[in-house]
C-alpha cells in the first residue's frame, strides 16, 4: 500500500514537471518578491532568493553547495500557527516534528516537540535550532525546546538539512532550523494584534508593537496561549514576550539587541494504558542577545554576545489506576544557560571570492537537584549528582568559495574545536555547484558533522560515563534544482554514515551506536496564475537501524487561493511507516491528515481567520500511547494597524 502510494505521487510529480518544461519554457523572468507575494512561500528553489544560514552573510543561495530550505513569514502566519514548528514539519522536505495533542510539547517523561531530520533526532541533541544564527538548546539535556519557538517574531526559517558543524561546531550534527527574526524595515509605526479559539478550550492571542525611524528601530509584543487538549491531566499554558532594539551607528555599521522570556505550564498525562496525575511541569525559558555587525561592498562581520537559560521545575506524578502509588513527595529542578560570544569577518578578496573566518566561544552550565515539596529544602540524593557543572569549548573555523567562470562554484570549510573534556576535533566540509544552464544548477557536498556528550550523558543518572567521546557524521548529497517563470522544482539525494553514536548498554552510556540512512528528497511549486498556487514535498527515508518518529515517507501536496479579499490553502499530508516503536515489538503507523485555512481581509485592518486540522478524523498515534486528536477547529480575528 505504501509503494503504491508512493508511486502514484512520484508519476504525478513526474508529469507536472514535465508539463511545465514543454509550456513555460525557459525563460528566467521570476524573482524571489513576486513568488512571495502571490504565494506566501519561498522555496529552496527559486532563483535570487538570500539566505545566510550556509555563509554567515548573505548569499545567493544558488552559489551554495548545501541544501537550504526557506520558509517566509507568509507562510508562517497564514494558518495562524503560534509555533514555527508544525509549519515546518509540514513544509520542509525531510523534516518531522513529534506532537502528541493541539497544543502543547513539554519535556520530561512523554514530550514531543523532538525534531527529525533525515532520521538524525534533535531530542538527542543531533539537530540544532537557532536564533539569528545563536544556538538554542537545554544546557543540561543538549536539546532544543519546541515550545519557545513563536512565529511572532519570526521574519523567515531557513533550513539546512545536512552537516552545519563547520560553521556552528556541536549539536548542528544533522542539520540546523534558523530562526531569523523580524529586521522592521517597514516604516512608521505598526500594531499587530490577533485572537483566536476553538477546540478543546484552545485560546491564543498575541500582541506587538513595530517603530521604525531614521535610525533607530524597536519591536516589543507578547504572547498567550493555552489548552485542555483532548485527553484529562493534558492541560497546557504558555506566556511570554520579546523586544528587540535596533539603532544604525552609521549607513554601513549597525548595533541590535534582544530578549525574550517564555513561561509555560504543562500536565503529563502518561500513556492510555498507563495515565498519570499530578505529572506537572513548569519551565520558563529565555534568550538574549546584543551584537554589532557591518557591511561593506568587499567585507562584512559580526561580534555578538548570547546567551540562552531556563529553569525547571518537574512534578513527576503517579500512576492514576495503581491504587499503592503515591503523590511525589519531591520536585526535580534544573538550572542551565549556553552563553557564548560569537565574532567572524568575511572578505572578498577578488572577482567571485568570499573567504570568511570566525571564532566561537561558549560555556555550559548546568545544575540538577531534587527539593522537597513540603519544606522546599534541597535534597540529597544517590541517583543524581547536585551542584553545578560547567562545560566550555572554543573554536575557530574558515569557509572559502570561489565562483570559477560563471558556471562553476566551489566551496571548502574547516572548523577546529576544542572541548574542555572530549579534548580537539576537526570538521572539514566541501562542496561544488555547477550551473549548466542559467535556470538550473547541480550540487553535490562532503560533510561531516559531530555532537559533544551533553551533561547528562556525562553526569547524571545512574548510565552517566564520563569518558564519552563525540558522536559523529559523513553525509554525501547530490542536489538539481530548475526554475521556469511559474515553476520550481527540486530533487536531492543523500548518504548518511554515523558512528560513535552514545547508547546505553547495561545500564552506562557508551559510543557503540550506528546510523546509516540514505534518501531522497523532492519538491515542486507551480504558480498556476496570480491566484493560484501548488506546492508539493516528498521525503523517502531508507534507515539500516530504525529510529523513534521517523517516518520513512513524508509528503505534502497543498493548493493555496489569494485574492484582495481572500486567502484560503489546502493540504494532504501523507506520513508512512512512521516509528512508534523501534526493537523486537516494533510497530509503524501511517496517517492522511488534511488541513485547511481561510482568511477574510473584512477591512485594510482587519482579517477574519480559520483553520482546520485532521478534518478526515484519522486516528493515529506519533508518539506510542499517545493518540493524536481527531479533527479540531480555531477561528479568530487579526487586526494590524
Amino acid at each position: 500500500m505504501i509503494i503504491r502510494k508512493v508511486y502514484v505521487m512520484m508519476a504525478s510529480f513526474m508529469v507536472l514537471s514535465q508539463y511545465a518544461k514543454s509550456e513555460v519554457g525557459d525563460s528566467l523572468q521570476v524573482s524571489r518578491t513576486s513568488i512571495e507575494k502571490e504565494s506566501g512561500i519561498s522555496s529552496s528553489v527559486n532563483v535570487a532568493e538570500v539566505v545566510v544560514t550556509g555563509t554567515r552573510q548573505k548569499t545567493d543561495i544558488r552559489h551554495l553547495p548545501m541544501t537550504v530550505s526557506i520558509v517566509g513569514k507568509e507562510v508562517l502566519t497564514q494558518r495562524q500557527q503560534p509555533n514555527v514548528m508544525p509549519t515546518l514539519s509540514e513544509s520542509v522536505p525531510g523534516l518531522f516534528v513529534t506532537s502528541r495533542g493541539m497544543m502543547g510539547y513539554g519535556v520530561s517523561n512523554g514530550a514531543a516537540g523532538d525534531v527529525m531530520l533525515r532520521g538524525i533526532a534533535g531530542g538527542a541533541g543531533q539537530v540544532m535550532v537557532m536564533i539569528d544564527g545563536h544556538p538554542q538548546y537545554n544546557g543540561i539535556y543538549g536539546h532544543p525546546i519546541a515550545d519557545t519557538y513563536q512565529s511572532l517574531y519570526a521574519q523567515q526559517v531557513e533550513v539546512l538539512r545536512g552537516p552545519a558543524s563547520v560553521l556552528y561546531g556541536s549539536n548542528a550534527m544533522g542539520g540546523v532550523i534558523n530562526i531569523v527574526t523580524d529586521k522592521n524595515n517597514n516604516k512608521g509605526h505598526h500594531l499587530d494584534a490577533s485572537l483566536g479559539t476553538g477546540s478543546y478550550g484552545t485560546v491564543q492571542g498575541d500582541l506587538a508593537y513595530r517603530m521604525n525611524g531614521d535610525k533607530l528601530s524597536a519591536s516589543v509584543g507578547g504572547q498567550y496561549m493555552r489548552s485542555d487538549n483532548h485527553r484529562p491531566h493534558m492541560g497546557f499554558e504558555q506566556y511570554g514576550g520579546f523586544g528587540k532594539l535596533s539603532y544604525a551607528i552609521s549607513q554601513n555599521w549597525n548595533a541590535w539587541a534582544d530578549i525574550n522570556v517564555t513561561r509555560y505550564n504543562s500536565s503529563y498525562p502518561g500513556t492510555i494504558d498507563v495515565p498519570m496525575l499530578e505529572a506537572d511541569q513548569w519551565i520558563t525559558r529565555g534568550f538574549a542577545t546584543a551584537a554589532v555587525e557591518h557591511e561593506y561592498e568587499n567585507t562584512s562581520g559580526r561580534v555578538s554576545f548570547y546567551s540562552t537559560y531556563g529553569w525547571h521545575k518537574i512534578n513527576d506524578g503517579y500512576k492514576a489506576n495503581d491504587p499503592s502509588a503515591k503523590p511525589q513527595a519531591r520536585y526535580f529542578r534544573s538550572k542551565d544557560a549556553l552563553t557564548g560570544i560569537s565574532a567572524y569577518e568575511s572578505f572578498k578578496l577578488f572577482e567571485g571570492n568570499r573567504l570568511t573566518v570566525g571564532i566561537d566561544y561558549q560555556k555550559i552550565y548546568g545544575n540538577a537537584y531534587y527539593t522537597s515539596r513540603a519544606t522546599g529544602e534541597v535534597l540529597e540524593t544517590q541517583n543524581k549528582q547536585s551542584g553545578r557543572v560547567d562545560n566550555n569549548e572554543i573554536a575557530a573555523y574558515v569557509d572559502f568559495r570561489q565562483d570559477i567562470m560563471d558556471w562553476l562554484t566551489i566551496d571548502a570549510g574547516i572548523r577546529w574545536d576544542k572541548h574542555n573534556v572530549t579534548g580537539d576535533e576537526w570538521i572539514p566540509q566541501i562542496g561544488l555547484v555547477v550551473r549548466p544552464v542559467e535556470s538550473a544548477d547541480l550540487k553535490a557536498t562532503v560533510s561531516k558533522g559531530f555532537r559533544n556528550p551533553t551533561m547528562r550523558e556525562m553526569y547524571l543518572y545512574p548510565p552517566s560515563n564520563e569518558e564519552l567521546m563525540p558522536e559523529k557524521m559523513m553525509n554525501y548529497e547530490i542536489a538539481w534544482k530548475q526554475r521556469f517563470t511559474s515553476f520550481s522544482y527540486g530533487i536531492n539525494i543523500f548518504l548518511i554514515d554515523a558512528d560513535n553514536i552514545i547508547q546505553t548498554v547495561e545500564r552506562k552510556n557508551v559510543n557503540t551506536g550506528e546510523i546509516k540512512n540514505k534518501g531522497l528528497e523532492a519538491e515542486a511549486s507551480w504558480a498556476i496564475n496570480k491566484h493560484w498556487r501548488l506546492t508539493t514535498n516528498h521525503s523517502f527515508l531508507n534507515m539500516k537501524y530504525h529510529v523513534l518518529a521517523a517516518p520513512e515517507y513524508k509528503g505534502m501536496l497543498g493548493v493555496n487561493y489569494a485574492s484582495e479579499r481572500w486567502n484560503a490553502g489546502a493540504g494532504v499530508q501523507q506520513l508512512a511507516g512512521l516509528f512508534t516503536v523501534t526493537g523486537a515489538n516494533e510497530h509503524k503507523e501511517n496517517a492522511t491528515l488534511v488541513n485547511m485555512n481561510v482568511g477574510f481581509h473584512a477591512t485594510k485592518a482587519i482579517t477574519l481567520w480559520m483553520r482546520g486540522e485532521n478534518l478526515l478524523g484519522e486516528k493515529y498515534e506519533v508518539i506510542a500511547g499517545y493518540p493524536m486528536p481527531k479533527a479540531t477547529f480555531m477561528g479568530g480575528i487579526r487586526f494590524k494597524l
